[in-house]
């Protein structure tokens, strides 16, 4: 059976979505007459039901906020790093800092690091902001390396590009030699001294893969990531899993991660007297 039901006015959305959408706009339009048969008549209804529940739904849900990223973008527009990135050199300034720098390369903005006899880390503080943090990746590149330098040996301690991890491993798991030694150094520095670094190290005279602590203190721990015959001038992108790689390198005094206290990128050739080139990009500290 049909029926027939005019309605004398443009079609409105006056009263609930499910009645009067699918009743009134469903069976007329204009004013003119409309024929609904039955089963399309409650067709329309469920659609008009179904819509005003979605439209009701929408306004309840909150705003999916972005997650803010754990680490500062290097290029805040200016010159120089951004804010909290800052350069820490050696106590004194007894030797050349470490020049940072952004620059334009390839199209990008990349940070310029660049070691003439010096040394310096840029360093980005997190105060706790990176709890639960796992991952670090990045891209970097070397264009003129350190060839006399020998990360086994303190007269060849230097670093042509690194990128480090500072954790704040408990004083309690140090062994006690070191942590008195730590302890003495912490006392007389204005910098909030690490108790376990580990920096990824572009090397090109050891062998990629390579572990080794430094050759001043078991504070820090050596990870060769781009070794020897690695090529030069060429970009290489990174994505370590911190808590891998802290405990194959600290291993022999924790067995989980402790908390990550700053970040740090760097190069130095203070020890050498060398000259060494290279950019990084893209650095970031995921969850």
């Amino acid at each position: 059976m049909k029926i027939t039901k005019p309605v004398p006015g443009p079609c409105t959305f006056a009263g609930t979505f499910g009645g009067t959408f699918g009743g009134t706009c469903g069976e007329t339009c204009g004013g003119a007459a409309a024929r609904v048969e039955p089963g399309r008549r409650f067709a329309v209804r469920s659609v008009g039901a179904a819509l005003a529940v979605a439209l009701l739904w929408l306004p309840m849900q909150a705003p999916i906020a972005a997650t803010p990223p754990l680490l500062a973008p290097l290029d805040g527009g200016g010159a120089q790093a951004a804010v909290p990135w800052r350069t820490v050199a050696l106590p004194g300034d007894t030797v050349p800092a470490t020049r940072f720098s952004l620059v334009e390369l390839e199209g990008r903005r990349v940070l310029r690091v660049e070691s003439a006899g010096g040394y310096a880390n840029l360093v980005h503080p997190l105060d706790g902001a990176a709890a639960g943090a796992t991952t670090l990746q990045w891209r970097w590149r070397l264009d003129q390396p350190l060839a006399r330098a020998d990360l086994r040996q303190r007269e060849g301690d230097d670093a042509a590009m690194k990128v480090c991890v500072l954790f704040d491993l408990p004083l309690a798991s140090v062994p006690f030699v070191e942590r008195q030694l730590l302890r003495l150094a912490r006392s007389r520095s204005a910098e909030p001294l690490p108790s376990a670094t580990l920096c990824y190290v572009w090397d090109t005279s050891l062998p990629t893969g390579s572990l080794l602590p430094n050759a001043y203190t078991r504070r820090l721990r050596w990870l060769v990531l781009r070794g020897s015959g690695e090529p030069l001038a060429a970009w290489r992108e990174e994505r370590r899993d911190l808590r891998a790689d802290f405990l194959r390198a600290f291993g022999d005094e924790a067995r989980q991660i402790p908390p990550i206290s700053a970040v740090a990128v760097g190069a130095d050739a203070d020890n050498t007297g060398g000259q060494a080139l290279g950019y990084v990009d893209a650095l970031e500290l995921r969850r």
